[in-house]
């Protein structure tokens, strides 16, 4: 019991300790994103935290977006939120909720506020507002309007409410205390007038509530026990917990602070998205250079995969950075047994054997994976004309390459061994067609005469070859010179994505579907491309390549 005691991430003794107190019977969690834009890989570590922890002691997961600022919300982030968060694994149930959806119920804990006394109407304007705040050495001065009388501030907020001012012409402040140390307790403003068409109820409302007095009062309303959000709301605790006590509520939530999740040389910030999706740098949120979750999705990583790398970053307080190479290294090993290992040719160049029958069509049985007997295996057509990969080919090799070259005897992967003899050239110099001759008694990659062959190349028969156009993606950021630029501009990488258009599948990949993922033999790991693959025409993104520098780092 000891050992798993001190296993435990510091929220999970927290909710021990409330729990064997009494602070709450269950445990209650929530995922609370403002659909702004879409989901990127530091929510995965908050939604499957939060959903762990529900799940980890029976208790229950909210879904619920924080819509309470029309001006950057649209439909289209509410719904790939739901479907990133489906993905993810994290089951809400029947427990999907807006904040929008409690705006009576918030405005009616502001007039609550407004007859205790605590909360006032102010003419200020922003930059007034500021002047009046003081600064981190220097107290705040009182509102002028702090004095209003009960009643006024009623009438006024009454008439915010009915339309009757412009935007910014009045604002609502909860009064607390001005000389306050933390700046967010300072007199915030909890309402502000906004004439703006809201993405869930229209427009019903022409005030707005303020993210850090909705939030409380939205937990409350749910009966969240613990509120667990990331570092940078540890200074607003004091006032989530203020709204709470002065509302009134039984059993308030907690909330909890834990460090975000950082991922070097990545642009995560939604207003650079926004930018490159606007100036066509990159095709949409869901583009797989990006790390949002639509855009991982996309590229072929698995819920597994981000799980397992959420999971080894941790829970901690105290904020730090993980390398991009560790989400990699979450991807190969979630797929090395999982996915067939079949051939491709990126970069085709001709084979023709010459003695071998020309109309002839033979099949070899491939185990699909050699590490996982339970995938079985398939059949690869063999043929008189192959493509194999350019870079197996040297005119003129340097010592110990031992791959194809003229003189030279290689194993085709899986079927012969075969002869370079000759080859071809186009005008421009380039090698067109290379002429082999195959040794029909080592079927199957196997001399009889045990003869040994050092180079074992990948191919696929051109009769019968799967037309593809695969994409290999690098990162979207310059990572030697950093993400981003003096100026605050990013440092774009021109590399970021790589087109091939005539690339050569097997045929066993003809009818594969969107999300579909493989292993290119030698080449990495693949996704079909559920955005761009038709049928007839089918695209490939790389996820990644096979070759890793990354280690985990070892276990205390």
């Amino acid at each position: 019991m000891e050992n798993e005691a001190v296993s435990k991430n510091f929220i999970e003794q927290i909710i021990d300790k409330d729990l064997a107190e009494g602070h709450c019977k269950t445990v209650h969690t929530r995922f609370p994103p403002e659909p702004n834009g879409y989901l990127h890989i530091g929510h995965a570590k908050s939604i499957l935290l939060n959903y762990g922890l529900a799940q980890e002691y029976n208790g229950l997961f909210n879904m619920r977006f924080d819509d309470t600022n029309p001006t950057k919300e649209r439909s289209e982030f509410v719904e790939s939120i739901k479907e990133d968060i489906k993905w993810l694994g994290a089951d809400w149930g029947d427990r999907l909720f807006f904040a929008s959806n409690y705006f009576d119920q918030m405005y009616e804990a502001a007039v609550k506020l407004i007859k205790k006394g605590k909360a006032y109407v102010s003419d200020l304007s922003a930059e007034e507002m500021r002047e009046y705040r003081g600064t981190l050495k220097e107290p705040g001065k009182e509102d002028p309007s702090a004095g209003r009388s009960v009643e006024e501030n009623l009438e006024l907020f009454e008439a915010m409410k009915d339309g009757k001012y412009a935007d910014g012409e009045k604002v609502l402040r909860a009064r607390i205390d001005m000389a306050s140390p933390n700046m967010n307790m300072r007199d915030p403003v909890i309402y502000r007038v906004a004439h703006m068409t809201h993405q869930n109820t229209g427009d019903k409302w022409c005030i707005y509530p303020m993210y850090d007095f909705a939030h409380p009062i939205e937990d409350a309303i749910e009966g969240i026990t613990h509120s667990i959000c990331t570092l940078e709301f540890e200074d607003h605790r004091p006032l989530y917990d203020w709204v709470v006590r002065e509302l009134e509520y039984e059993n308030p939530p907690k909330q909890i602070e834990f460090a975000k999740l950082y991922l070097t040389n990545v642009v995560t910030g939604k207003r650079y998205i926004k930018k490159l999706v606007e100036e066509h740098i990159v095709d949409g949120w869901d583009d797989p250079r990006l790390v949002s979750i639509a855009a991982l999705r996309r590229r072929g990583f698995t819920p597994e995969s981000i799980k397992m790398f959420v999971e080894l970053c941790g829970v901690s307080k105290a904020n730090s950075s993980v390398d991009y190479a560790m989400l990699e290294y979450c991807i190969r090993e979630d797929l090395k047994l999982k996915r067939s290992r079949v051939m491709a040719v990126l970069d085709p160049i001709r084979v023709i054997i010459d003695n071998y029958p020309e109309d002839q069509i033979e099949y070899f049985d491939v185990v699909n994976n050699m590490e996982n007997e339970a995938l079985g295996s398939r059949k690869v057509p063999f043929a008189r004309e192959l493509y194999i990969d350019r870079e197996d080919f040297m005119e003129e090799p340097p010592r110990k390459y031992f791959r194809m070259f003229p003189g030279n005897e290689v194993r085709l992967m899986h079927a012969y061994f075969v002869k370079c003899n000759s080859f071809v050239k186009d005008e421009n110099g380039k090698v067109t067609e290379i002429h082999c001759t195959y040794d029909p008694e080592s079927r199957g990659g196997n001399s009889p005469d045990g003869r040994k062959v050092k180079g074992t190349i990948h191919w696929v028969a051109a009769p019968t070859a799967v037309k593809a156009e695969v994409r290999l993606y690098e990162n979207i950021v310059d990572e030697e010179l950093g993400v981003y630029n003096e100026d605050g501009s990013l440092n774009l990488n021109p590399n970021s994505l790589n087109v091939l258009k005539e690339c050569y599948v097997e045929p066993s990949l003809a009818d594969a579907k969107g999300y579909d993922s493989f292993q290119f033999v030698r080449q990495g790991y693949f996704c079909v491309d559920a955005k761009d693959s038709k049928e007839d025409a089918l695209v490939f993104n790389r996820i990644v390549s096979l070759k890793s520098s990354y280690k985990l780092p070892a276990q205390q």
